[in-house]
């Protein structure tokens, strides 16, 4: 826009805040119509969202089996019964500890509130105990009048069964023809916009497979170290607790902090404050090994972001799709600064999608398909 003599009607500074603003509320809008998309239809979009994760987590027992010269369709199909063969398990193992030591954890935890309150006068502990209470009157609650709310119980229960079914499915088709992914993307955007959109898909699955892969690894150790920790320490439930460590760990810094004070807590009610002390202590002691030596180790070659931006990302995905959100939102924020760091190293270098190839025979056109 240019004033009557012909000089522009904003100062440069103006035009390019102009212009940035534009870009940011088109990003924005972008993303809150991509969001609402995923809500209207999260039955098809959480089974896609966890069949990625497990894959991403599953490819190198897939990869392992091929190299045996195992056919991919029944390489994959091994993988997936391999994998509910250890969920399954887990599982099982994590719901029945719980079961069994989840009336003791629970009057721990209100003792310890009670405790606090008497010794430090914090009225807060006083609404933790009480909501311990709460929730062992509700578990009593539900359990008796199961029978009214069956259901309800039934319906939860088969929506559950059919995402977990879609689920494997899904994960199946996607490491059986996982060798076509990149013709996908060709064929989707063909000439130098396909090598781009597949090296942003490969940039973008390998943040989720560094995060999926480093963060059991990484939960595995805490789980069995802290496990070990309060077995030493004679607190009721360790194995219980440990459980919750590893299931909370997919939660970064939440899921550590909530499953670190109920260990915690616990401790401090049936053992005293000094096996208390000592219980932080031990808690701390890994997450220290965690955050120093574990995390930079397994997690070298992931997207690292800043704890600010996990926080942000799993805030977020709480207020869009609760615990569900919670666990999605870490691996989504990571594939998606994959592609941010994808598309900036090639256009830093020039290498923008729609760049033109010169018309100078067929020696350059060769040349980019092979790259």
């Amino acid at each position: 826009m240019h004033t009557g003599t012909g000089k522009p009607l904003l100062p440069e500074p103006a035009r390019r805040t102009a212009a940035w603003c534009a870009l940011a509320l088109l990003v924005t809008g972008v993303a809150a119509v991509g969001v609402w998309l995923c809500i209207v239809f999260k039955t098809a979009v959480t089974p896609l969202l966890l069949a990625l994760l497990g894959t991403a987590l599953l490819g190198p027992v897939h990869g392992w089996l091929i190299r045996r010269k195992v056919n991919r369709a029944l390489a994959a199909a091994l993988t997936c019964v391999a994998l509910v063969a250890v969920v399954g398990g887990a599982g099982y193992i994590v719901v029945k500890t719980l079961i069994d030591t989840g009336d003791q954890i629970v009057d721990s935890v209100r003792e310890a509130g009670g405790w606090i309150k008497s010794h430090f006068g914090i009225t807060v502990a006083d609404d933790l105990g009480s909501a311990a209470g709460s929730l062992k009157k509700l578990l009593s609650k539900w359990g008796a009048s199961a029978a009214s709310g069956v259901i309800a119980g039934l319906s939860v229960l088969g929506s559950l069964l059919t995402t977990s079914v879609l689920a494997l499915l899904l994960t199946f088709f996607f490491l059986k023809d996982s060798d076509r992914a990149a013709g996908l993307a060709h064929s989707l955007a063909p000439g130098r916009a396909g090598d781009t959109l597949e090296a942003m898909g490969r940039r973008a699955f390998q943040a989720v497979e560094g995060f999926m892969r480093g963060t059991t690894l990484i939960a595995l150790i805490d789980s069995i170290c802290i496990t070990v920790g309060l077995l030493i320490l004679r607190v009721p439930g360790a194995v219980g607790l440990g459980s919750l460590v590893f299931v909370t760990a997919y939660i970064p810094y939440l899921g550590a902090t909530i499953s670190g004070a109920v260990a915690v807590l616990v401790a401090l009610a049936d053992r005293g404050w000094v096996t208390a002390l000592w219980a932080l202590g031990v808690i701390l002691a890994v997450q220290q090994l965690e955050g120093h030596i574990l995390q930079p180790m397994i997690q070298s070659r992931t997207v690292q972001m800043h704890p600010a931006m996990v926080m942000l990302a799993i805030t977020a995905g709480a207020s869009v799709a609760g615990i569900l959100g919670m666990l999605l939102a870490v691996p989504v924020t990571a594939a998606a600064f994959g592609v941010i760091g994808e598309l900036r190293k090639r256009y830093s270098a020039g290498e923008g999608p729609a760049a033109p190839s010169a018309p100078s025979g067929g020696s350059r056109e060769t040349s980019a398909e092979d790259s």
